[in-house]
Protein backbone atom coordinates (compact mmCIF):
# COMPACT_ATOMS: atom_id res chain seq x y z
CA UNK A 1 0.00 0.00 0.00
CA UNK A 2 1.51 3.26 -1.22
CA UNK A 3 1.77 5.78 1.72
CA UNK A 4 -1.35 8.33 1.37
CA UNK A 5 0.83 11.12 2.56
CA UNK A 6 2.93 10.70 -0.51
CA UNK A 7 0.15 10.40 -2.91
CA UNK A 8 -1.62 13.23 -1.70
CA UNK A 9 1.90 15.67 -1.62
CA UNK A 10 2.69 14.13 -5.66
CA UNK A 11 -1.37 14.48 -6.16
CA UNK A 12 -1.48 18.31 -5.36
CA UNK A 13 -0.48 20.21 -7.89
CA UNK A 14 -3.10 18.71 -10.30
CA UNK A 15 -5.78 18.83 -8.22
CA UNK A 16 -8.58 21.93 -8.28
CA UNK A 17 -8.42 24.70 -6.43
CA UNK A 18 -10.43 23.77 -3.88
CA UNK A 19 -9.33 19.95 -3.30
CA UNK A 20 -5.72 21.67 -2.77
CA UNK A 21 -7.14 23.34 -0.36
CA UNK A 22 -8.19 19.91 1.56
CA UNK A 23 -4.55 18.27 0.03
CA UNK A 24 -2.63 21.34 2.38
CA UNK A 25 -4.90 20.61 5.62
CA UNK A 26 -3.96 16.86 5.13
CA UNK A 27 -0.08 17.33 4.97
CA UNK A 28 -0.28 20.29 7.65
CA UNK A 29 -1.83 18.16 9.97
CA UNK A 30 -2.54 14.42 9.44
CA UNK A 31 -3.36 13.38 13.11
CA UNK A 32 -6.12 16.07 12.84
CA UNK A 33 -7.77 14.49 9.76
CA UNK A 34 -7.77 11.08 11.32
CA UNK A 35 -9.88 12.25 14.21
CA UNK A 36 -11.89 14.61 12.02
CA UNK A 37 -15.29 13.80 10.64
CA UNK A 38 -15.79 14.44 6.86
CA UNK A 39 -17.87 17.97 8.25
CA UNK A 40 -14.79 18.93 10.35
CA UNK A 41 -12.83 18.55 7.98
CA UNK A 42 -14.60 20.50 4.88
CA UNK A 43 -14.64 23.34 7.83
CA UNK A 44 -11.03 22.95 8.96
CA UNK A 45 -9.94 23.31 4.40
CA UNK A 46 -13.12 25.95 4.44
CA UNK A 47 -14.72 24.28 1.43
CA UNK A 48 -18.07 22.20 1.18
CA UNK A 49 -18.36 18.26 2.55
CA UNK A 50 -18.93 17.42 -1.24
CA UNK A 51 -15.24 18.64 -2.22
CA UNK A 52 -13.76 16.16 1.02
CA UNK A 53 -15.53 13.22 -0.87
CA UNK A 54 -14.06 14.20 -3.99
CA UNK A 55 -10.36 14.87 -2.70
CA UNK A 56 -10.76 11.52 -1.30
CA UNK A 57 -11.43 9.80 -4.50
CA UNK A 58 -9.13 11.88 -6.74
CA UNK A 59 -5.91 10.81 -4.54
CA UNK A 60 -7.14 6.92 -5.45
CA UNK A 61 -9.25 6.03 -2.34
CA UNK A 62 -13.13 5.08 -2.39
CA UNK A 63 -14.19 7.64 0.35
CA UNK A 64 -13.04 9.38 3.31
CA UNK A 65 -13.38 6.65 5.55
CA UNK A 66 -10.68 4.50 3.40
CA UNK A 67 -9.01 7.60 3.07
CA UNK A 68 -8.28 7.88 7.20
CA UNK A 69 -7.53 3.95 6.86
CA UNK A 70 -4.68 4.60 4.70
CA UNK A 71 -4.09 7.65 6.82
CA UNK A 72 -3.75 5.89 10.00
CA UNK A 73 -1.50 3.04 8.22
CA UNK A 74 0.77 6.16 6.60
CA UNK A 75 1.17 7.45 9.92
CA UNK A 76 2.01 3.96 12.12
CA UNK A 77 5.29 4.26 9.65
CA UNK A 78 6.76 6.65 11.50
CA UNK A 79 6.82 10.80 11.50
CA UNK A 80 4.79 12.08 9.15
CA UNK A 81 6.16 14.01 6.35
CA UNK A 82 4.37 16.84 7.09
CA UNK A 83 6.65 19.14 5.29
CA UNK A 84 6.08 17.71 1.43
CA UNK A 85 5.28 21.03 0.24
CA UNK A 86 8.50 23.35 0.90
CA UNK A 87 7.31 27.04 0.33
CA UNK A 88 9.34 29.93 -0.97
CA UNK A 89 8.16 31.77 2.03
CA UNK A 90 9.91 28.71 4.78
CA UNK A 91 11.79 30.82 7.17
CA UNK A 92 15.36 28.55 7.97
CA UNK A 93 13.57 26.99 10.99
CA UNK A 94 10.96 25.82 9.03
CA UNK A 95 12.90 24.29 6.53
CA UNK A 96 15.03 22.61 9.11
CA UNK A 97 11.76 20.91 10.58
CA UNK A 98 10.92 19.87 7.56
CA UNK A 99 14.04 18.53 5.92
CA UNK A 100 14.40 16.47 9.08
CA UNK A 101 11.15 14.95 9.31
CA UNK A 102 10.87 13.84 5.97
CA UNK A 103 14.47 12.53 6.09
CA UNK A 104 13.26 10.56 9.90
CA UNK A 105 10.20 9.52 7.83
CA UNK A 106 11.34 7.83 5.09
CA UNK A 107 14.65 6.03 6.88
CA UNK A 108 11.94 4.60 8.62
CA UNK A 109 10.08 3.58 5.43
CA UNK A 110 13.20 2.30 4.18
CA UNK A 111 14.04 0.23 7.59
CA UNK A 112 10.12 -1.60 7.30
CA UNK A 113 10.73 -2.62 4.02
CA UNK A 114 14.23 -4.06 3.88
CA UNK A 115 14.32 -7.55 3.63
CA UNK A 116 16.13 -8.95 5.94
CA UNK A 117 16.32 -12.11 4.44
CA UNK A 118 18.33 -10.52 1.30
CA UNK A 119 20.69 -8.82 3.80
CA UNK A 120 21.80 -11.93 5.46
CA UNK A 121 22.42 -13.33 1.87
CA UNK A 122 24.68 -10.70 1.36
CA UNK A 123 26.23 -10.54 4.32
CA UNK A 124 27.39 -14.13 3.85
CA UNK A 125 28.96 -13.31 0.39
CA UNK A 126 30.93 -10.08 1.78
CA UNK A 127 32.33 -12.29 4.37
CA UNK A 128 33.64 -14.72 2.08
CA UNK A 129 34.89 -12.05 -0.09
CA UNK A 130 38.50 -11.71 -1.66
CA UNK A 131 38.23 -8.47 -3.18
CA UNK A 132 34.85 -6.31 -3.41
CA UNK A 133 34.21 -3.39 -5.95
CA UNK A 134 31.76 -0.66 -5.66
CA UNK A 135 30.32 0.95 -8.25
CA UNK A 136 27.89 3.26 -9.16
CA UNK A 137 27.31 7.04 -10.69
CA UNK A 138 26.28 10.36 -9.72
CA UNK A 139 25.04 10.27 -6.35
CA UNK A 140 25.26 6.34 -5.73
CA UNK A 141 28.93 7.14 -7.07
CA UNK A 142 29.29 8.70 -3.09
CA UNK A 143 27.84 5.79 -1.63
CA UNK A 144 30.23 3.34 -3.61
CA UNK A 145 32.94 5.77 -2.43
CA UNK A 146 32.03 5.85 1.12
CA UNK A 147 31.73 2.05 1.18
CA UNK A 148 35.11 1.57 -0.50
CA UNK A 149 36.58 3.80 2.21
CA UNK A 150 34.96 1.67 5.01
CA UNK A 151 35.22 -1.79 4.08
CA UNK A 152 39.23 -2.27 3.45
CA UNK A 153 39.33 -1.89 7.59
CA UNK A 154 38.03 -5.51 7.37
CA UNK A 155 41.69 -7.01 5.42
CA UNK A 156 39.49 -7.36 2.14
CA UNK A 157 40.87 -5.07 -0.67
CA UNK A 158 37.89 -2.76 -2.00
CA UNK A 159 37.98 -0.28 -4.75
CA UNK A 160 35.04 2.22 -5.62
CA UNK A 161 34.24 2.73 -9.54
CA UNK A 162 32.89 5.43 -10.87
CA UNK A 163 34.00 5.91 -14.56
CA UNK A 164 31.69 4.07 -17.11
CA UNK A 165 34.90 2.78 -18.76
CA UNK A 166 36.72 1.66 -15.45
CA UNK A 167 33.44 -0.19 -14.61
CA UNK A 168 33.36 -2.47 -17.42
CA UNK A 169 37.36 -3.00 -17.43
CA UNK A 170 37.33 -3.70 -13.70
CA UNK A 171 34.23 -6.16 -13.91
CA UNK A 172 35.65 -8.32 -16.82
CA UNK A 173 38.63 -8.76 -14.74
CA UNK A 174 37.32 -10.13 -11.51
CA UNK A 175 37.09 -13.45 -11.16
CA UNK A 176 35.36 -15.94 -8.90
CA UNK A 177 35.68 -15.05 -4.86
CA UNK A 178 35.21 -11.79 -6.11
CA UNK A 179 32.11 -9.54 -5.23
CA UNK A 180 30.40 -6.51 -6.83
CA UNK A 181 28.80 -4.61 -5.16
CA UNK A 182 26.37 -2.30 -7.65
CA UNK A 183 24.39 0.75 -6.35
CA UNK A 184 21.81 2.65 -8.30
CA UNK A 185 18.38 4.28 -6.72
CA UNK A 186 16.50 3.96 -10.09
CA UNK A 187 18.21 0.46 -11.20
CA UNK A 188 18.07 1.87 -14.54
CA UNK A 189 22.07 3.44 -15.15
CA UNK A 190 23.20 1.41 -18.23
CA UNK A 191 27.05 1.40 -17.41
CA UNK A 192 26.20 0.06 -13.76
CA UNK A 193 23.61 -2.87 -15.26
CA UNK A 194 26.49 -3.74 -18.03
CA UNK A 195 29.06 -3.82 -14.84
CA UNK A 196 27.10 -5.98 -12.97
CA UNK A 197 26.36 -8.47 -16.08
CA UNK A 198 29.70 -8.30 -17.17
CA UNK A 199 30.78 -9.30 -13.48
CA UNK A 200 28.44 -12.17 -13.45
CA UNK A 201 30.01 -13.35 -16.37
CA UNK A 202 33.48 -13.36 -15.15
CA UNK A 203 32.17 -15.33 -12.38
CA UNK A 204 32.38 -13.24 -9.66
CA UNK A 205 29.08 -12.46 -7.56
CA UNK A 206 26.43 -9.33 -7.25
CA UNK A 207 25.11 -7.43 -4.79
CA UNK A 208 22.96 -4.64 -6.06
CA UNK A 209 21.77 -1.61 -4.00
CA UNK A 210 18.59 -0.38 -5.69
CA UNK A 211 14.69 1.50 -5.26
CA UNK A 212 12.67 -1.25 -6.37
CA UNK A 213 11.98 -4.03 -8.96
CA UNK A 214 14.40 -2.23 -11.38
CA UNK A 215 16.31 -3.92 -14.26
CA UNK A 216 19.90 -3.83 -12.26
CA UNK A 217 18.02 -7.46 -9.60
CA UNK A 218 17.96 -8.98 -12.69
CA UNK A 219 21.58 -8.97 -12.99
CA UNK A 220 21.93 -9.37 -9.27
CA UNK A 221 22.48 -12.84 -7.47
CA UNK A 222 21.39 -10.67 -3.91
CA UNK A 223 19.18 -7.27 -4.43
CA UNK A 224 18.63 -4.85 -1.30
CA UNK A 225 15.62 -2.86 -1.87
CA UNK A 226 16.10 0.77 -0.30
CA UNK A 227 12.68 1.87 -0.56
CA UNK A 228 12.36 5.28 0.42
CA UNK A 229 9.78 8.48 -0.49
CA UNK A 230 11.82 10.47 -2.92
CA UNK A 231 10.02 11.97 -5.95
CA UNK A 232 10.97 14.46 -8.99
CA UNK A 233 10.56 17.28 -6.70
CA UNK A 234 13.91 19.70 -7.24
CA UNK A 235 12.76 20.74 -3.24
CA UNK A 236 12.88 17.05 -2.57
CA UNK A 237 16.13 16.10 -0.26
CA UNK A 238 17.72 12.91 -1.86
CA UNK A 239 16.91 10.43 1.09
CA UNK A 240 17.67 8.01 -1.51
CA UNK A 241 21.27 8.31 -0.93
CA UNK A 242 21.14 8.71 2.56
CA UNK A 243 19.06 5.25 2.51
CA UNK A 244 21.54 3.88 0.71
CA UNK A 245 24.60 4.75 3.11
CA UNK A 246 23.06 3.16 5.99
CA UNK A 247 22.37 0.09 4.30
CA UNK A 248 26.03 0.59 3.99
CA UNK A 249 26.69 0.60 7.41
CA UNK A 250 25.09 -2.12 7.98
CA UNK A 251 26.37 -4.39 5.55
CA UNK A 252 30.15 -3.42 7.48
CA UNK A 253 28.79 -3.86 10.77
CA UNK A 254 27.34 -6.96 10.22
CA UNK A 255 30.80 -8.28 8.38
CA UNK A 256 32.95 -6.78 11.07
CA UNK A 257 30.88 -8.57 14.25
CA UNK A 258 31.48 -11.78 12.26
CA UNK A 259 35.29 -11.57 12.35
CA UNK A 260 37.50 -13.29 14.40
CA UNK A 261 39.21 -12.53 17.99
CA UNK A 262 42.61 -11.64 15.74
CA UNK A 263 40.93 -9.67 13.91
CA UNK A 264 38.98 -7.78 16.59
CA UNK A 265 42.15 -6.96 18.30
CA UNK A 266 43.67 -5.62 15.03
CA UNK A 267 40.90 -3.35 14.14
CA UNK A 268 41.10 -1.88 18.06
CA UNK A 269 44.87 -1.25 17.33
CA UNK A 270 44.36 0.36 13.90
CA UNK A 271 41.65 2.71 16.18
CA UNK A 272 44.15 3.73 18.54
CA UNK A 273 46.92 4.44 16.18
CA UNK A 274 44.76 6.87 14.17
CA UNK A 275 43.39 8.43 17.62
CA UNK A 276 46.87 9.33 18.68
CA UNK A 277 47.80 10.42 15.08
CA UNK A 278 44.15 13.08 16.04
CA UNK A 279 45.76 13.58 19.23
CA UNK A 280 49.41 14.58 17.84
CA UNK A 281 48.00 16.83 15.05
CA UNK A 282 45.85 18.98 17.45
CA UNK A 283 49.47 19.57 19.47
Amino acid sequence: MQNILEVVRNARADLRRSDRKVADIVLTDPQRILNATVAETADLAQVSQPTVIRFCIAVGCSGFQDFKLRLAHSLALGTPATHSVLLDTDEPAAIVEKIFEYTITSLDWARHHLDHAALGRAIAILEQARRIEFMGCGASGIVASDAQQKFPQFGVPCGAQQDSHQQITVAAMLQPGDVVVAISQGGATRPVIEAARTARESGARVIGITGGDTPLTHHCDVSLIVATLDNASPLTPIISRIGALAVVDILAIAVALRRDAAYQERFVRMKRRINELRASQQL
